[in-house]
């Protein structure tokens, strides 16, 4: 009997230590997974717990919250706090005589990094304010986003029109509104458009689908013409940067050209500026300019009294590197 007994307890031990090593997992919100000591008692083994990916919570706060009462500005780490509680960014603290609070009585209260806030600073996101970007930039590197941001509205340029929209919806706004041709040109290889004298505008779009070029043609002296080209971007960062070449050759009868082993042209290299209000000035006006003398111009048919036009080439490349 005694032996019986002995056997089935030593049966019953591995079930017995089974179930206490498996012991319950409790599942909790947010699919986090608690899993309770295994072994029983207090020298069970503690089994990790499991979480969920980081999950992100839409909320409102004070947005004084998020800037410093010193400069105003937003805060970004590493953030200060006396020991009273008042707070100060990292180019405040680095300004005040010993870097002591003044609100602090006698300017006693020195300032230490404020590890949670700098948590709260660094995880606070907004969608940018441009419409068309659906971008959620960290709060305080929202001014420096939007200078890069490729749906910063631009003006149109046209007289007592107040529209204002990203690159892309203005070089639909001037097509469809003010009938405004719009050309599509690839990075790399030239294009050849007949520019009327008479129509002083022309939307080029990058086959990017990204950028907006505006070429503008205007007056220079005694019928001669002048061409530039800007890139449709407001508050824009320089890159990635554009170079543009245009020309024009000067067509000569085939009598003359049989005797000319090289042609005439005239020829502008430059870089491609930026612009929130794209054609606004006259493209004489402009920095860089390509000059078209009268004998340059070519009739848009055959008569007397018909436009004329620029016969132009051009050719858009993107700078290499980008980061330059």
């Amino acid at each position: 009997m005694q032996g019986a007994a002995v056997e089935g307890r030593i049966r019953d031990s591995p079930d017995k230590a089974g179930e206490s090593a498996k012991k319950a997992r409790l599942d909790l919100p947010e699919g986090h997974v608690r899993q309770e000591a295994a072994g029983g008692g207090d020298g069970g083994a503690i089994v990790a717990a499991a979480y969920s990916p980081r999950v992100e919570l839409a909320v409102r706060i004070d947005k004084q919250v998020l800037h410093c009462p010193l400069c105003t500005v937003p805060f970004k780490p590493p953030v200060f706090q006396c020991k009273a509680g008042h707070l100060a960014c990292g180019s405040c603290v680095v300004q005040l005589p010993f870097g002591q609070c003044k609100p602090c009585v006698n300017g006693g209260g020195f300032f230490n990094p404020c590890p949670a806030l700098d948590a709260v600073v660094s995880s606070t996101r907004i969608g940018c304010p441009n419409a068309g970007c659906q971008r959620y930039v960290t709060y305080h590197e929202v001014a420096e986003h939007q200078k890069a941001c490729p749906h910063a509205p631009c003006h149109c340029m046209e007289p007592g029109c107040g529209y204002a929209g990203a690159p892309q919806a203005l070089a639909g706004h001037l097509y469809t509104i003010h009938s405004v041709p719009v050309r599509a040109v690839q990075y790399g290889k030239v294009s050849k458009f007949q520019l009327p004298v008479s129509a002083p505008r022309l939307v080029l779009l990058g086959d990017d689908n990204n950028h907006v070029f505006v070429l503008t043609v205007g007056a220079l002296g005694a019928g001669a013409a002048a061409v530039s080209v800007v890139c449709a971007r407001a508050r824009a960062a320089t890159r990635p940067r554009f170079t543009c070449k245009m020309w024009v050759n000067l067509e000569r009868p085939p009598a003359a050209a049989a005797n000319c082993s090289k042609q005439d042209m005239v020829l502008v290299d430059m870089h491609i500026r930026s612009s929130s209000s794209p054609g606004a000035v006259a493209a004489a006006d402009e920095p860089t300019f390509l000059p078209v003398p009268r004998m340059y111009l070519v009739p848009a048919a055959a008569g007397e009294g018909v436009p004329m036009e620029v016969p132009l080439h051009i050719r858009i490349d993107k700078v290499s590197p980008w980061s330059v």
